[in-house]
Protein backbone atom coordinates (compact mmCIF):
# COMPACT_ATOMS: atom_id res chain seq x y z
CA UNK A 1 0.00 0.00 0.00
CA UNK A 2 1.35 3.43 -0.98
CA UNK A 3 2.45 5.74 1.82
CA UNK A 4 -0.02 8.57 2.45
CA UNK A 5 1.52 12.02 2.69
CA UNK A 6 -0.10 14.66 4.90
CA UNK A 7 0.17 17.46 2.35
CA UNK A 8 -1.49 20.07 4.57
CA UNK A 9 1.05 19.42 7.32
CA UNK A 10 3.88 19.59 4.80
CA UNK A 11 2.65 22.89 3.34
CA UNK A 12 2.18 24.41 6.82
CA UNK A 13 5.81 23.59 7.63
CA UNK A 14 6.95 25.01 4.28
CA UNK A 15 5.13 28.32 4.79
CA UNK A 16 6.67 28.76 8.24
CA UNK A 17 10.14 27.95 6.92
CA UNK A 18 9.77 30.30 3.95
CA UNK A 19 9.00 33.14 6.34
CA UNK A 20 12.24 32.61 8.29
CA UNK A 21 15.11 34.49 6.58
CA UNK A 22 18.10 32.28 5.81
CA UNK A 23 20.46 33.83 3.23
CA UNK A 24 23.63 31.79 2.74
CA UNK A 25 25.89 32.37 5.74
CA UNK A 26 23.07 33.46 8.07
CA UNK A 27 20.96 30.34 8.48
CA UNK A 28 20.87 29.69 12.24
CA UNK A 29 17.27 30.88 12.71
CA UNK A 30 15.96 28.55 10.02
CA UNK A 31 18.19 25.68 11.17
CA UNK A 32 16.79 25.92 14.69
CA UNK A 33 13.25 25.72 13.30
CA UNK A 34 14.12 22.71 11.13
CA UNK A 35 15.87 20.96 14.00
CA UNK A 36 12.77 21.29 16.16
CA UNK A 37 10.41 20.14 13.38
CA UNK A 38 12.45 16.99 12.72
CA UNK A 39 12.99 16.22 16.43
CA UNK A 40 10.08 13.76 16.82
CA UNK A 41 11.61 11.58 14.07
CA UNK A 42 15.38 12.08 14.17
CA UNK A 43 17.82 13.97 16.37
CA UNK A 44 19.70 16.40 14.16
CA UNK A 45 22.99 17.77 15.50
CA UNK A 46 24.59 20.97 14.26
CA UNK A 47 28.16 20.69 12.98
CA UNK A 48 30.83 23.38 13.36
CA UNK A 49 30.02 24.43 9.78
CA UNK A 50 26.39 24.95 10.75
CA UNK A 51 24.77 22.05 8.89
CA UNK A 52 22.38 19.60 10.54
CA UNK A 53 22.74 15.82 10.38
CA UNK A 54 21.34 12.80 12.19
CA UNK A 55 20.57 9.16 11.44
CA UNK A 56 17.31 7.22 11.51
CA UNK A 57 17.92 3.57 12.37
CA UNK A 58 16.83 1.26 9.56
CA UNK A 59 15.97 -2.41 9.34
CA UNK A 60 19.49 -2.99 8.06
CA UNK A 61 22.82 -1.16 8.08
CA UNK A 62 24.82 -2.91 5.35
CA UNK A 63 24.32 -0.15 2.74
CA UNK A 64 23.46 3.11 4.53
CA UNK A 65 21.58 5.84 2.69
CA UNK A 66 21.21 9.59 3.06
CA UNK A 67 18.88 12.39 2.03
CA UNK A 68 20.14 15.96 1.73
CA UNK A 69 18.39 19.28 1.11
CA UNK A 70 19.48 22.84 1.79
CA UNK A 71 17.92 25.59 3.86
CA UNK A 72 20.17 28.45 2.71
CA UNK A 73 18.75 30.81 0.11
CA UNK A 74 19.77 33.59 -2.21
CA UNK A 75 20.50 36.85 -0.45
CA UNK A 76 22.97 39.70 -0.22
CA UNK A 77 25.49 41.38 2.03
CA UNK A 78 26.19 45.07 2.57
CA UNK A 79 29.33 45.92 0.61
CA UNK A 80 29.50 49.66 1.25
CA UNK A 81 27.57 52.54 2.79
CA UNK A 82 27.12 55.39 0.34
CA UNK A 83 27.51 59.06 1.32
CA UNK A 84 23.76 59.57 0.74
CA UNK A 85 22.77 56.84 3.21
CA UNK A 86 21.98 54.18 0.62
CA UNK A 87 23.57 50.72 0.81
CA UNK A 88 25.49 48.93 -1.91
CA UNK A 89 25.30 45.11 -1.94
CA UNK A 90 27.24 42.06 -2.99
CA UNK A 91 25.16 39.08 -4.08
CA UNK A 92 24.98 35.75 -2.25
CA UNK A 93 24.15 33.09 -4.81
CA UNK A 94 23.32 33.19 -8.49
CA UNK A 95 20.54 35.72 -8.90
CA UNK A 96 20.24 38.63 -11.31
CA UNK A 97 19.35 42.19 -10.41
CA UNK A 98 16.15 42.45 -12.43
CA UNK A 99 14.69 39.59 -10.39
CA UNK A 100 14.75 41.64 -7.17
CA UNK A 101 14.10 45.20 -8.35
CA UNK A 102 11.56 46.79 -5.99
CA UNK A 103 11.72 43.89 -3.51
CA UNK A 104 11.42 44.53 0.20
CA UNK A 105 14.39 43.46 2.33
CA UNK A 106 15.55 43.07 5.89
CA UNK A 107 19.05 44.10 6.93
CA UNK A 108 20.44 42.25 9.96
CA UNK A 109 23.09 43.99 12.03
CA UNK A 110 25.83 42.22 13.98
CA UNK A 111 24.28 43.35 17.28
CA UNK A 112 20.90 41.79 16.53
CA UNK A 113 18.89 44.69 15.15
CA UNK A 114 16.78 44.43 11.98
CA UNK A 115 15.93 47.23 9.55
CA UNK A 116 13.51 47.34 6.64
CA UNK A 117 14.26 48.66 3.20
CA UNK A 118 13.85 47.94 -0.50
CA UNK A 119 16.05 47.34 -3.53
CA UNK A 120 15.82 50.13 -6.08
CA UNK A 121 17.89 51.40 -9.01
CA UNK A 122 19.97 54.51 -8.43
CA UNK A 123 17.84 56.04 -11.20
CA UNK A 124 14.36 54.99 -10.06
CA UNK A 125 12.10 58.02 -10.48
CA UNK A 126 10.42 58.27 -13.90
CA UNK A 127 9.92 62.01 -13.27
CA UNK A 128 13.58 62.79 -12.66
CA UNK A 129 15.62 60.61 -15.01
CA UNK A 130 16.00 60.13 -18.73
CA UNK A 131 14.64 57.14 -20.59
CA UNK A 132 18.18 55.85 -21.06
CA UNK A 133 18.82 56.04 -17.30
CA UNK A 134 15.53 54.34 -16.46
CA UNK A 135 16.12 51.43 -18.84
CA UNK A 136 19.84 50.99 -18.11
CA UNK A 137 21.06 47.44 -17.49
CA UNK A 138 20.84 46.62 -13.78
CA UNK A 139 24.30 46.07 -12.29
CA UNK A 140 26.08 46.09 -8.93
CA UNK A 141 26.94 49.74 -9.58
CA UNK A 142 23.43 51.08 -10.15
CA UNK A 143 21.33 49.08 -7.65
CA UNK A 144 21.05 49.91 -3.95
CA UNK A 145 19.09 49.44 -0.75
CA UNK A 146 16.89 52.35 0.30
CA UNK A 147 16.45 52.07 4.07
CA UNK A 148 13.13 52.94 5.68
CA UNK A 149 14.95 55.17 8.17
CA UNK A 150 15.99 58.84 8.30
CA UNK A 151 19.54 58.33 7.09
CA UNK A 152 20.70 61.22 4.87
CA UNK A 153 24.40 60.41 5.37
CA UNK A 154 26.67 57.40 5.78
CA UNK A 155 27.30 58.48 9.38
CA UNK A 156 23.58 58.26 10.18
CA UNK A 157 23.53 54.70 8.81
CA UNK A 158 26.50 53.74 10.97
CA UNK A 159 24.64 55.14 13.99
CA UNK A 160 21.95 52.52 13.38
CA UNK A 161 24.56 49.81 13.80
CA UNK A 162 24.60 48.88 10.10
CA UNK A 163 28.02 48.09 8.69
CA UNK A 164 29.73 46.37 5.80
CA UNK A 165 29.24 42.60 6.02
CA UNK A 166 25.69 42.72 7.38
CA UNK A 167 23.33 40.18 5.80
CA UNK A 168 20.37 41.13 3.63
CA UNK A 169 17.30 38.91 3.12
CA UNK A 170 14.66 39.45 0.44
CA UNK A 171 10.99 39.20 1.39
CA UNK A 172 9.62 35.77 0.41
CA UNK A 173 6.05 37.01 -0.23
CA UNK A 174 4.47 33.60 0.37
CA UNK A 175 1.00 33.12 -1.10
CA UNK A 176 -1.17 29.99 -1.32
CA UNK A 177 -3.86 29.81 -3.98
CA UNK A 178 -7.16 27.95 -3.78
CA UNK A 179 -6.02 26.01 -6.85
CA UNK A 180 -3.06 24.56 -4.98
CA UNK A 181 -0.23 26.78 -6.18
CA UNK A 182 2.44 28.09 -3.80
CA UNK A 183 4.16 31.34 -4.79
CA UNK A 184 7.23 32.51 -2.93
CA UNK A 185 10.86 33.34 -3.15
CA UNK A 186 13.18 30.64 -1.85
CA UNK A 187 11.15 27.56 -2.74
CA UNK A 188 14.69 26.62 -3.79
CA UNK A 189 15.22 24.66 -1.63
CA UNK A 190 12.85 25.04 1.28
CA UNK A 191 10.33 23.03 -0.72
CA UNK A 192 12.89 20.23 -0.81
CA UNK A 193 13.31 20.32 2.97
CA UNK A 194 9.51 20.15 3.33
CA UNK A 195 9.24 17.06 1.12
CA UNK A 196 11.96 15.32 3.12
CA UNK A 197 10.06 16.00 6.34
CA UNK A 198 6.80 14.95 4.72
CA UNK A 199 8.24 11.57 3.70
CA UNK A 200 9.68 10.91 7.18
CA UNK A 201 6.42 11.91 8.88
CA UNK A 202 4.46 9.58 6.60
CA UNK A 203 6.67 6.59 7.37
CA UNK A 204 6.46 7.33 11.08
CA UNK A 205 2.65 7.58 10.94
CA UNK A 206 2.52 4.24 9.10
CA UNK A 207 4.77 2.56 11.67
CA UNK A 208 7.49 1.96 9.07
CA UNK A 209 11.26 2.25 9.32
CA UNK A 210 13.65 2.84 6.43
CA UNK A 211 15.16 -0.34 5.03
CA UNK A 212 18.67 1.01 5.66
CA UNK A 213 20.14 3.34 8.25
CA UNK A 214 19.36 6.75 6.76
CA UNK A 215 21.20 9.99 7.44
CA UNK A 216 19.11 13.16 7.25
CA UNK A 217 21.35 16.03 6.16
CA UNK A 218 20.35 19.71 5.95
CA UNK A 219 23.04 21.88 4.39
CA UNK A 220 23.60 25.60 4.72
CA UNK A 221 25.98 26.63 1.92
CA UNK A 222 24.46 25.07 -1.23
CA UNK A 223 23.86 28.37 -2.99
CA UNK A 224 27.62 29.02 -3.04
CA UNK A 225 28.60 25.49 -4.05
CA UNK A 226 29.87 23.56 -1.03
CA UNK A 227 26.88 22.87 1.20
CA UNK A 228 26.97 19.06 1.31
CA UNK A 229 30.70 18.60 0.84
CA UNK A 230 30.82 17.07 4.32
CA UNK A 231 28.63 15.70 7.12
CA UNK A 232 27.95 12.11 5.99
CA UNK A 233 28.99 8.75 7.47
CA UNK A 234 32.14 7.23 5.97
CA UNK A 235 30.29 4.02 5.01
CA UNK A 236 27.49 5.76 3.08
CA UNK A 237 26.39 3.83 -0.03
CA UNK A 238 23.68 6.03 -1.57
CA UNK A 239 22.74 9.70 -1.47
CA UNK A 240 19.59 11.40 -2.73
CA UNK A 241 19.91 15.16 -3.15
CA UNK A 242 16.54 16.91 -3.00
CA UNK A 243 16.36 20.25 -4.73
CA UNK A 244 14.00 22.19 -6.96
CA UNK A 245 13.40 20.98 -10.52
CA UNK A 246 13.62 23.56 -13.28
CA UNK A 247 10.31 24.44 -14.97
CA UNK A 248 10.98 26.55 -18.05
CA UNK A 249 10.59 26.44 -21.85
CA UNK A 250 12.40 23.45 -23.40
CA UNK A 251 12.41 21.59 -20.06
CA UNK A 252 10.44 18.41 -19.37
CA UNK A 253 9.70 19.28 -15.72
CA UNK A 254 6.35 20.71 -14.61
CA UNK A 255 4.90 22.17 -11.42
CA UNK A 256 2.86 19.08 -10.55
CA UNK A 257 5.40 16.24 -10.70
CA UNK A 258 8.58 15.08 -9.06
CA UNK A 259 11.52 15.34 -11.43
CA UNK A 260 14.38 12.86 -11.52
CA UNK A 261 17.42 14.61 -12.95
CA UNK A 262 19.57 12.62 -15.38
CA UNK A 263 22.28 15.24 -15.95
CA UNK A 264 23.13 18.83 -15.14
CA UNK A 265 26.07 21.18 -15.70
CA UNK A 266 28.49 18.87 -13.87
CA UNK A 267 27.52 15.77 -15.79
CA UNK A 268 25.29 12.71 -15.35
CA UNK A 269 24.02 11.36 -12.06
CA UNK A 270 24.35 7.67 -11.14
CA UNK A 271 22.37 5.90 -13.87
CA UNK A 272 21.52 2.80 -11.84
CA UNK A 273 20.08 4.76 -8.93
CA UNK A 274 18.25 7.09 -11.27
CA UNK A 275 16.58 4.17 -13.05
CA UNK A 276 15.61 2.61 -9.72
CA UNK A 277 13.85 5.82 -8.77
CA UNK A 278 12.07 5.95 -12.12
CA UNK A 279 10.91 2.35 -11.57
CA UNK A 280 9.66 3.18 -8.06
CA UNK A 281 7.73 6.14 -9.47
CA UNK A 282 6.12 4.03 -12.19
CA UNK A 283 5.20 1.24 -9.79
CA UNK A 284 3.80 3.69 -7.26
CA UNK A 285 1.82 5.65 -9.86
CA UNK A 286 3.75 8.76 -8.83
CA UNK A 287 3.63 11.59 -11.37
CA UNK A 288 7.23 12.10 -12.44
CA UNK A 289 9.45 13.50 -15.14
CA UNK A 290 13.06 12.88 -16.11
CA UNK A 291 14.96 15.99 -17.16
CA UNK A 292 18.36 17.52 -17.90
CA UNK A 293 19.48 20.93 -16.62
CA UNK A 294 22.28 22.77 -18.46
CA UNK A 295 22.72 25.58 -15.89
CA UNK A 296 22.34 23.78 -12.58
CA UNK A 297 24.37 21.94 -9.96
CA UNK A 298 23.44 20.28 -6.69
CA UNK A 299 24.62 19.55 -3.17
CA UNK A 300 25.12 15.92 -4.12
CA UNK A 301 27.76 16.96 -6.63
CA UNK A 302 29.47 18.97 -3.91
CA UNK A 303 29.85 15.70 -2.01
CA UNK A 304 31.08 13.87 -5.10
CA UNK A 305 33.66 16.59 -5.77
CA UNK A 306 34.80 16.36 -2.14
CA UNK A 307 35.53 12.68 -2.68
CA UNK A 308 32.22 11.07 -1.70
CA UNK A 309 32.20 7.47 -2.97
CA UNK A 310 28.44 6.94 -3.25
CA UNK A 311 25.73 6.34 -5.81
CA UNK A 312 23.96 9.67 -6.05
CA UNK A 313 20.72 10.92 -7.57
CA UNK A 314 18.85 14.21 -7.68
CA UNK A 315 15.08 14.59 -7.35
CA UNK A 316 12.77 17.46 -6.53
CA UNK A 317 9.45 19.22 -7.03
CA UNK A 318 9.00 21.27 -10.18
CA UNK A 319 9.52 24.99 -9.53
CA UNK A 320 8.77 27.68 -12.09
CA UNK A 321 10.95 30.82 -12.43
CA UNK A 322 13.91 29.55 -10.40
CA UNK A 323 15.96 32.25 -8.64
CA UNK A 324 13.13 34.71 -9.31
CA UNK A 325 9.64 34.89 -7.75
CA UNK A 326 9.14 31.15 -7.77
CA UNK A 327 6.05 28.94 -7.92
CA UNK A 328 5.19 25.29 -7.39
CA UNK A 329 2.09 23.23 -6.64
CA UNK A 330 0.96 21.03 -3.77
CA UNK A 331 0.94 18.04 -6.15
CA UNK A 332 4.67 18.44 -6.83
CA UNK A 333 5.37 18.36 -3.10
CA UNK A 334 3.14 15.32 -2.66
CA UNK A 335 4.74 13.40 -5.52
CA UNK A 336 8.25 14.20 -4.32
CA UNK A 337 7.51 13.11 -0.75
CA UNK A 338 5.86 9.92 -2.02
CA UNK A 339 8.91 9.03 -4.10
CA UNK A 340 11.23 9.66 -1.16
CA UNK A 341 9.11 7.49 1.11
CA UNK A 342 9.03 4.71 -1.47
CA UNK A 343 12.82 4.90 -1.85
CA UNK A 344 13.47 4.77 1.89
CA UNK A 345 11.66 1.44 2.30
CA UNK A 346 12.74 -0.08 -1.01
CA UNK A 347 15.17 -2.89 -1.72
CA UNK A 348 18.19 -2.13 -3.87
Amino acid sequence: MATQIDVNQMVDFLVQLLNIPSPTGDTDRAMAFVQEAFAPYVQLEMSPKGLLAGTIAGERSDAPRALTAHVDTLGAMVSSIKPNGRLAMTRLGGWVWNSVEGEGVRVFTSDGRTYRGSIVPTAASAHAHSADDLTAKRTDANMEIRLDERVPTSYSVLQLGIQVGDFVAMDPRVELSDSGFIRSRHLDDKAGVATMLGAIQALHAAGQRPLQDTTIHISNYEEVGHGAATGFPANLAELISIDMAVVAPAQQSDEFSVTICAKDSAGPYHSGLRRRLEKLAREGHIAHRTDIYPNYSSDGEAYWKAGGNVAMALVGPGVDASHHYERTHREALDNTARLLAAYLVSEK
